[in-house]
């Protein structure tokens, strides 16, 4: 297998029985189904139980129960739990799949359905649904369709989007909707090197150590992972450590000092001059605000 071969997302053929639009599935994790991939389809995703991190296209964001995206066609996503080692859990994912085509067929059948065009739109992107009761609302649909057969489930299905498509608290996750070049027999690695780096982002992690367990140069494995996430790899990382401090920064009174290390930061400027790359403001600053928001609400 060639370097270039090994860092993609998996293309994923999502099956659906000639006689139904919409694939309906859950599952618990671990599971062979979790892992960095993409398909034709779109993937409307609740998160049941568990905690972790969530990729979608070059998102890195952390996932609870109750967290609910909508995946565009061929945009990568994965969610990696964190559970102790040995522990695993029955239900963990419903996924709602539907193609492209039907969406299409609709939007030229249908004039009502023009509205839905900007939906569509950010859709290619990613969206998480923020507003709890909308979850709610959507979580009892899903159980609804998940019972549900013929036009009654197509009935579900499309209650669903138009509670989805009028939600007025959401966000687009990625900054861009490209299309990875398929290859099956990049699966393993990627999945390897992700899963090495989300376990180990918080030591000392450098490009050379993962490139080492992939066997690849250390030149290629960062020309290629940069092509399968969307991220260079030193971004990649300190977008995780980030994200691990923006928990500990808003949830505990650690001093800031110690969430720099614990992120896997090794000097305190260093951590303030990427915290404020990507949040724009300093670990302070985001603690105040998120203090506020935490106290308004």
């Amino acid at each position: 297998m060639t370097d270039k071969a090994r860092l993609q997302p998996e293309f994923e053929r999502v099956d659906q029985q000639g006689d139904e639009s919409i694939r309906y599935l859950q599952h618990g994790y671990p599971c062979e189904l979790v892992r960095w991939h993409y398909h034709s389809e779109y993937e409307l995703h609740l998160i049941k139980a568990t905690s972790g991190k969530v990729f979608v296209g070059d998102y890195i964001g952390n996932f609870n129960a109750s967290q609910l995206i909508l995946v565009g066609p061929n945009l990568p996503h994965n969610w990696i739990s964190q559970l102790p080692e040995g522990e695993s859990v029955e239900l963990r994912d419903r996924v709602i799949n539907f193609s492209h085509d039907l969406v299409e067929t609709c939007s030229s059948t249908f004039p009502e359905m023009q509205a839905l065009a900007p939906f569509w739109e950010r859709a290619q992107y990613g969206i998480e649904f923020l507003d709890p009761a909308v979850i709610r609302q959507a979580d009892t649909l899903f159980e609804d369709l998940a019972d549900a057969r013929g036009f009654r489930r197509l009935t579900r299905f499309w209650t669903l989007l138009e509670l989805l498509a009028s939600a007025p608290e959401y966000r687009v996750l990625s900054s861009t909707n490209y299309i990875p070049i398929a290859d099956k027999k990049t699966l393993e690695k990627v999945n390897e090197a992700v899963q090495y780096i989300v376990e180990h982002y918080n030591q000392d992690l450098a490009l050379e150590d993962v490139a080492g367990l992939l066997d690849m140069a250390p030149s290629y494995f960062s020309k290629f992972f940069k092509k399968a996430t969307g991220r260079r790899f030193i971004d990649f990382v300190n977008g995780l450590r980030i994200n691990r401090a923006c928990e500990r920064l808003a949830y505990t009174d650690e001093p800031i000092t110690d969430i720099c290390f614990s992120a896997g930061f090794n000097n305190i400027a260093n951590f303030n001059r990427r915290f404020h790359a990507v949040k724009g403001m300093t670990p302070s600053e985001y603690r105040r605000t998120s203090a506020d928001l935490l106290y308004r609400g």
